[in-house]
């Protein structure tokens, strides 16, 4: 009873207290003030160590847990791969984990992993390979002694290659089955060329013909100290680890820093692609190469985009295409800037076959209004403030505040980009919006690809507001389906 009257007397409390504080508030939400938000980003100078073989090593201890997380970030992925072994590069990175050592069977080595309650990752993408490890402080030494052995000395387990091969080939036979990765292939295909590595895929020749000593040699090549950056958070004593990780490296031979990617030779012929299948959505996109991360235009661009179709339910090819019209349930845009080469342009929506031609009649519409009239300052400050009061997202967690570090160090990002960021973004003018538009986006050089049940969607809707043969004159260009396992044109 004495618990009760004390509860019922704090509760009392607070609510006279909540009284008080609600007589200061405003009359309506709109007229609440708040504080600006004061954030400044940190230097990635401040965390950066080197080690005596010149390894990078980006340190930020933590005492939060009792965990200690370590990256190594090594420079190359599926660009570096022949053309003819397609998949060598995620099959190398997978087996790294998989494989054993050459010391330890891999049951063994999953059993030691799992007593130690650590988890050891490693893979490998289109740039960049990697090899992770989450342990406990209390067993550091004995879990980076493993992760350091499956790391250098990687034993390939024949058996455990068969598998995960077995594993790819039973995807490669589903990835007709929805309409998403076919579009995702013969996109890239079209905007990036057919031999460029960014479009390549795996078949089941090229994963077949990867021998264990292809693995051995592309793990020699990019998985090296010469190769490597070091990213440590967690709870740990920063010169105990630098000795740590030193040790971890001697006498494991430096090879040279893999080359940038190649970048694409092939260009983009506007106009419309289309892929059958017989479903009751097309899946679209509609998009033209663009520029790369450093372009002068980055800014203007990213908040172009975010205005046109980047910004989610505040966005016009959101709000037209769902909102408004309700064909779609998924609308939008990206701009796509990568570091080595132009990326692209893209929107994209998925709508009923009938509903396909207006869907991409609205979107054309919207890419030339941006191109010819001025954003409005409402719908602009929206958009800049959506960058600016996200932004310290980007640093929220040491991991991936490293992360970005170690990304900007392997791709040579402006120092200043990061200090610099927030004041780019509020400089961006309405007039920047439209000049960057007119200059980036201009229909005629769009490529517009559906896949989809054409029978349908050549009609358009059936109020007649639109039909594919408005666009490029009615020409198309049919692009075969491809045989899931060959990737060669299906009859």
């Amino acid at each position: 009873m004495r618990k009760l009257f004390i509860t019922l007397l704090g509760a009392a409390a607070i609510g006279a207290g909540a009284l008080g504080a609600a007589d200061a508030l405003p009359s309506r939400p709109e007229q609440i003030q708040f504080q600006p938000l004061e954030f400044q980003p940190p230097a990635a100078e401040q965390f950066r160590r080197q080690l005596r073989s010149g390894v990078p090593v980006y340190l930020a201890p933590s005492d939060e847990f009792p965990l200690v997380s370590i990256t190594f970030s090594f420079k190359g992925g599926a660009y570096l791969e022949p053309a003819n072994k397609v998949g060598l590069a995620n099959m190398t990175g997978a087996m790294i984990r998989r494989g054993g050592t050459s010391s330890t069977p891999a049951a063994q080595l999953d059993e030691q992993f799992d007593y130690l309650a650590a988890v050891a990752t490693t893979g490998a993408g289109g740039l960049q390979a990697s090899a992770s490890l989450n342990a406990l402080k209390s067993n550091l030494d004995e879990a980076f002694a493993l992760f350091m052995d499956m790391l250098r000395n990687p034993g390939f387990e024949e058996d455990k290659v068969r598998v995960y091969k077995d594993e790819v080939i039973e995807a490669l036979k589903q990835r007709n089955d929805d309409a998403g990765p076919i579009l995702d292939r013969e996109w890239a295909a079209l905007m990036y060329g057919q031999d460029h590595f960014s479009a390549r895929n795996p078949t089941l020749a090229t994963i077949e013909s990867i021998t264990i000593d292809d693995l051995r040699a592309f793990h020699a090549k990019v998985f090296q100290p010469g190769n490597l950056i070091i990213a440590v958070t967690g709870d740990f004593n920063e010169a105990d680890m630098l000795a740590r990780l030193e040790k971890a490296l001697e006498g494991w031979a430096a090879g040279e820093r893999m080359p940038d990617p190649p970048a694409p030779s092939a260009s983009v012929a506007p106009g419309v692609y289309r892929v059958e299948k017989d479903i009751p959505q097309g899946k679209v996109f509609i998009g033209m190469r663009g520029v790369t991360r450093d372009d002068p235009d980055y800014f203007p661009l990213l908040v172009m985009n975010d205005v046109l179709g980047g910004g989610g339910f505040t966005s016009r090819i959101t709000k037209r295409v769902r909102s408004d019209e309700g064909l779609a349930y998924s609308a939008g845009s990206a701009m796509i800037m990568p570091v080595y080469y132009p990326g692209e342009y893209r929107a994209y929506f998925q709508s009923k076959n009938r509903t396909v031609a207006l869907a991409t009649k609205i979107i054309m519409e919207e890419i030339e209004r941006i191109r010819t009239e001025p954003v409005g300052e409402k719908e602009l400050e929206t958009s800049k403030n959506s960058f600016i009061e996200t932004f310290p997202r980007t640093f929220e967690s040491k991991a991936g505040m490293l992360n970005v570090f170690v990304s900007d160090e392997w791709t040579g990002r402006d120092p200043s980009y990061w200090r610099t960021y927030r004041d780019n973004i509020r400089a961006v003018t309405p007039e920047d919006v439209r000049r960057v538009a007119e200059k980036r986006l201009n229909r005629d050089n769009l490529a517009i690809m559906v896949v989809g049940k054409w029978s349908e969607i050549e009609g358009g809707d059936l109020e007649g507001r639109a039909r594919m043969a408005e666009f490029f004159d009615g020409s198309t260009m049919q692009i075969p389906l491809k045989d899931p396992l060959t990737l060669e044109p299906m009859r």
